[in-house]
């Protein structure tokens, strides 16, 4: 079964919108070769609708232009595109198309076929619906030491828990934390009185 990797530029207050506002910055060799790894085994870029277009809007011309970021457009121009979308669309990017039927079921099928990782970049609303089916593998979160203050957070309010288990972090010189989740069994449960036995202990 292929394996589905997330990848979210997100703040300290958990702000993941318009993260080309305030991200770049922080942006070093370090963010670099972990973004391009979490790509590396991909053949497949799943997308939401509005981080597509972004990415169409930007990516064939890095490649046209032939700059120090060619290399990776043209990986991404030749990776297998997929967007989810409820309106129907018309593609210009080589080896787009859009996914059909219900996310979730489209998803699961896709998950069966044969081929290399399936990757998001962003699209926010598709790694909801993934990580509430369960179908979400990793969810790599480059933690930036920034409060944005504004703006859609990663997670909704009133929605169910999502246990996730942490697989590995590590801490760049620019302060960003690149932290790797995957899925929980269960959510972990205790209480108070747990707690308790950990609390540390004053003389009296």
């Amino acid at each position: 079964m292929r394996k589905i990797t997330a990848g979210v530029f997100i703040s300290l207050d958990g702000v993941v919108e318009a993260p080309d506002q305030w991200h770049f910055p922080y942006f070093n060799d370090e963010m670099g070769a972990a973004v391009g790894a979490m790509l590396a085994d991909a053949d497949t870029v799943l997308f939401g609708r509005k981080t597509y277009d972004s990415f169409a809007g930007a990516w064939p011309e890095r490649e046209a232009a032939g700059g120090e970021d060619a290399g990776f457009a043209k990986m991404l121009g030749d990776a297998r595109k997929i967007v989810a979308s409820s309106r129907k669309l018309e593609f210009t990017w080589r080896n787009s198309e859009q996914l059909e039927g219900d996310l979730v079921d489209a998803v699961t099928a896709l998950k069966d076929e044969p081929g290399g990782d399936i990757a998001l970049s962003g699209s926010i609303s598709v790694i909801r619906q993934l990580l509430a089916a369960g179908l979400l593998d990793e969810l790599h979160l480059l933690v930036h030491p920034l409060a944005v203050r504004k703006g859609m957070r990663l997670f909704d309010e009133g929605e169910p828990a999502v246990p996730l288990r942490l697989i590995s972090s590590e801490a760049f010189q620019t302060g960003v934390l690149n932290l790797v989740y995957g899925p929980a069994e269960q959510k972990p449960e205790g209480t108070y009185e747990d707690a308790k036995a950990h609390i540390p202990q004053t003389e009296q």
